[in-house]
């Protein structure tokens, strides 16, 4: 059979991984470098070439999407239907597998499926048979706990017994929750796999019939599988060795919620003798952004390694542009994006990236203000997301006691006890007697018509809206945002949700100070400062994103950036603290993934790239001086340009200078390691002001982060 169809698209390196001999075969595939293209032609490879009959093919991806279209590139290929065909996601093929054995799982035949909503309210159940109460021991964190555990194959029996009260707690808290599951006939997509993976380990006969079943196992993103998805993987593929897995060590990114960029680097040891194959050869940005990109991601060490190079021309230097401020790098980007529009190019070939969603709200300000159409992609635009909905119905609330909508919003958020059954008996008398809840509230309080429980509960809430509007009456309306969020405890609640999700949260509340502190009142406007925010917030989340088919700019975070392409895009915020984030300063291993997210963000784009900072940057409620990005230092000066507003591109020497520290200058800038006289070695993570009230914030290995004076600090720079 003539197969030279198959192979003759492709450059040497794809051949060499399509039409490897049976065995484990590692993919290295860079940025771009056809890695489906490889992926869909060794399926067809191994059915023409190698005679495998379809059904003795497993392909795992981690999308739907992603597998939908693989399946379609193989048919369109092999001219023929692979419905038999074992292709998915990790989840979805532990559930085919959990359906067809589910005597052998211990499960009922009618098992349902959790999903994360679905799951956190049986955790809130579990916490409550077991008298916990939600707010110190918030739901969010009890679910991080459970999957994490779950991710890494462990039961509640399997977890190290503790002198911690808090994770004996929370260990009680898996159990009483797994045994809800199994009464109820649950599984959430945590237990999916591991029950899959328990049903291979424990049933030698059925881990037989899969082991001889799937004589070909290949493996998309393999630089993104967790522990459980790995050591079921090994499970599988433990008879034949036919493995052929794809990823890329450079582009691990997901680190925060559970994927091991070891598993890429252990494939080796785990098989020894594995064929290894580069792809290098990118097919989608310019020379100059690839020779870029692997000068930023040549920093980490313990890399398995390669260099991305193309064909095509060298291209445009990146530009780099060093803003006064966030509002002026904002103004630059779009003023950059309509001089592309006016060339005759589309919005949608543009990207904006950043690192923290909360950076969103300027551009989308500016972005509405110009009137240019944009959507924010895989995520809310920022007065959408709920903890800013959160914040803004408790300013509502403070501004007219009387919106019904924003009392219902956070009368429970953080939780304080009052339920569901209470809500409906403040509706009833509302609806009788014509009033708004807030009164019912007040009225049911004092006719000692509810629980006692109830009234204290609705009681402490009166008095909290109560007082946070007595202590907010003459403050600024950035200092009267700040009083509310830290008052109501909205950024405490919200700071106990682990994981990037969690933070990001935060973040986001803390830019609604900023938001409020950029606020421009008009004096002719008859609505005080805090009136009119409100309703310029409502305005601004009234202002529907432009819809998937409309030609809008994108914004993103760089996590969502992963796997999509631009002409051009705007990587900003590249300033130490931001990106790298200040947290990969503290943990090990961080600062690589935040290198390997900033190699993701530079190899989204395919003509143009710009690279822009703050000097300046008020985000999250504080205004820093901040010095360029380390990750800008890392790339050769003849492959940048230094671009000023107004006026023409000119080639420069460019180089990260270190900022000055405010206050005396002695030589102490964010990420500089210094000492205290007291507090012992620490890192600068922060700086406000200038002169003698200039204060730096110190992450101390001992005692932790302490806020300074820098003119007392006296700080020794190592």
């Amino acid at each position: 059979m003539d197969v030279s169809h198959i192979l003759e698209d492709l450059n040497d390196a794809q051949r060499d991984a399509v039409a490897a001999p049976p065995g484990p075969v590692l993919v290295l595939a860079g940025a771009g470098s056809g890695k489906t293209r490889v992926l869909t032609h060794r399926v067809a490879w191994l059915v023409e070439a190698c005679q495998i009959s379809p059904l003795s093919i497993l392909a795992v991806t981690f999308t739907n999407k992603a597998a939908q279209e693989m399946r379609g590139r193989i048919e369109q290929m092999l001219g023929f239907p692979v419905n038999g065909m074992w292709m998915g996601t990790f989840h979805s093929t532990a559930h085919r597998l959990l359906r067809a054995h589910w005597q052998e799982a211990g499960l009922v035949q009618s098992f349902q499926i959790l999903d994360s909503d679905d799951q956190l309210r049986l955790i809130r159940r579990a916490l409550k048979e077991l008298n916990l109460d939600e707010g110190y021991w918030p739901p969010r964190q009890v679910q991080w706990y459970i999957n994490g555990h779950k991710e890494e194959g462990r039961r509640p029996g399997d977890v190290a017994d503790s002198a911690d009260s808090q994770q004996r707690e929370l260990r009680r808290a898996f159990s009483t929750y797994e045994a809800l599951c199994q009464r109820f006939g649950l599984v959430d997509f945590a237990e999916l796999l591991l029950r899959a993976y328990e049903l291979l380990c424990n049933n030698e006969p059925l881990r037989d019939r899969y082991q001889d079943r799937f004589q070909h196992v290949l493996v998309d993103e393999f630089q993104d599988t967790n522990a459980i998805q790995y050591e079921w993987l090994k499970l599988l593929a433990h008879r034949h060795r036919r493995i052929f897995v794809v990823g890329d060590d450079d582009q691990s990114i997901y680190g925060w919620r559970g994927a091991r960029v070891e598993n890429i680097l252990q494939f080796e040891k785990d098989f020894p003798g594995a064929m290894v194959v580069r792809l290098e050869q990118n097919y989608r940005s310019t020379g100059t952004i690839l020779n870029a990109a692997n000068a930023v991601i040549d920093h980490n060490r313990g890399r398995l390694g390669k260099n991305l190079w193309t064909e095509d021309d060298a291209g445009e230097p990146v530009r780099v542009y060093a803003a006064y401020n966030e509002i002026d790098e904002a103004r630059f980007v779009i003023d950059r994006i309509q001089s592309w529009v006016d060339a005759g190019n589309r919005r949608s070939e543009v990207a904006i990236l950043y690192r923290s969603n909360a950076q969103s709200r300027v551009f989308e300000e500016i972005l509405l203000d110009v009137g240019m159409p944009y959507r924010v992609y895989g995520g809310l635009r920022f007065f959408e997301r709920a903890e800013i909905k959160d914040a803004l119905a408790y300013l509502r609330l403070l501004a007219s006691r009387q919106d019904d909508p924003s009392f219902e919003r956070i009368c429970n958020v953080p939780t304080r006890g009052i339920g569901n059954k209470t809500m409906e008996q403040l509706r009833d008398h509302a609806r009788i007697n014509q009033v708004s809840l807030w009164d019912s509230a007040r009225a049911l309080m004092h006719a000692h018509e509810l629980p006692g429980r109830a009234v204290t509960a609705l009681t402490g809430f009166v008095r909290l809206v109560d007082g946070l509007a007595e202590e907010a009456t003459d403050l600024d309306l950035a200092d009267q945002v700040e009083v509310v969020l830290q008052r109501s405890g909205l950024l405490q609640h919200y700071r106990k949700e682990k994981g990037e999700r969690g933070e990001a949260r935060v973040e986001n509340l803390e830019e609604l100070v900023s938001a409020a502190r950029n606020f421009e009142h008009d004096e002719d406007d008859e609505l005080p400062p805090m009136a009119a925010f409100l309703s310029h917030a409502a305005l601004e989340s009234g202002e529907g994103q432009a819809e998937q088919w409309e030609d809008c700019v994108q914004l993103m975070s760089l996590h969502s950036a992963k796997g999509l392409e631009f002409p051009l895009v705007f990587l900003t915020g590249l300033e130490e603290g931001l990106f790298p984030h200040q947290r990969s300063m503290q943990e090990p291993g961080r600062l690589e993934e935040e290198r390997r997210l900033c190699y993701v963000g530079m190899t989204r784009a395919m003509r143009q790239l710009y690279l822009s900072y703050a000097e300046v940057r008020r985000l999250h409620g504080r205004e820093s001086y901040t010095a360029p990005s380390r990750f800008l230092a890392e790339i050769p000066d003849e492959l940048m340009a230094e671009v000023r507003a107004g006026t023409t591109l000119q080639r420069t020497n460019w180089r990260v200078h270190e900022t000055p520290a405010a206050g005396d200058g002695a030589g102490v800038s964010l990420g500089r390691h210094v000492r205290h006289s007291a507090f012992g070695d620490g890192v600068v993570l922060n700086i406000e002001g200038r002169g003698d009230h200039a204060r730096v914030q110190v992450n101390f290995d001992e005692v932790g982060s302490k806020w300074l004076v820098l003119a007392y600090a006296n700080l020794e720079v190592l």
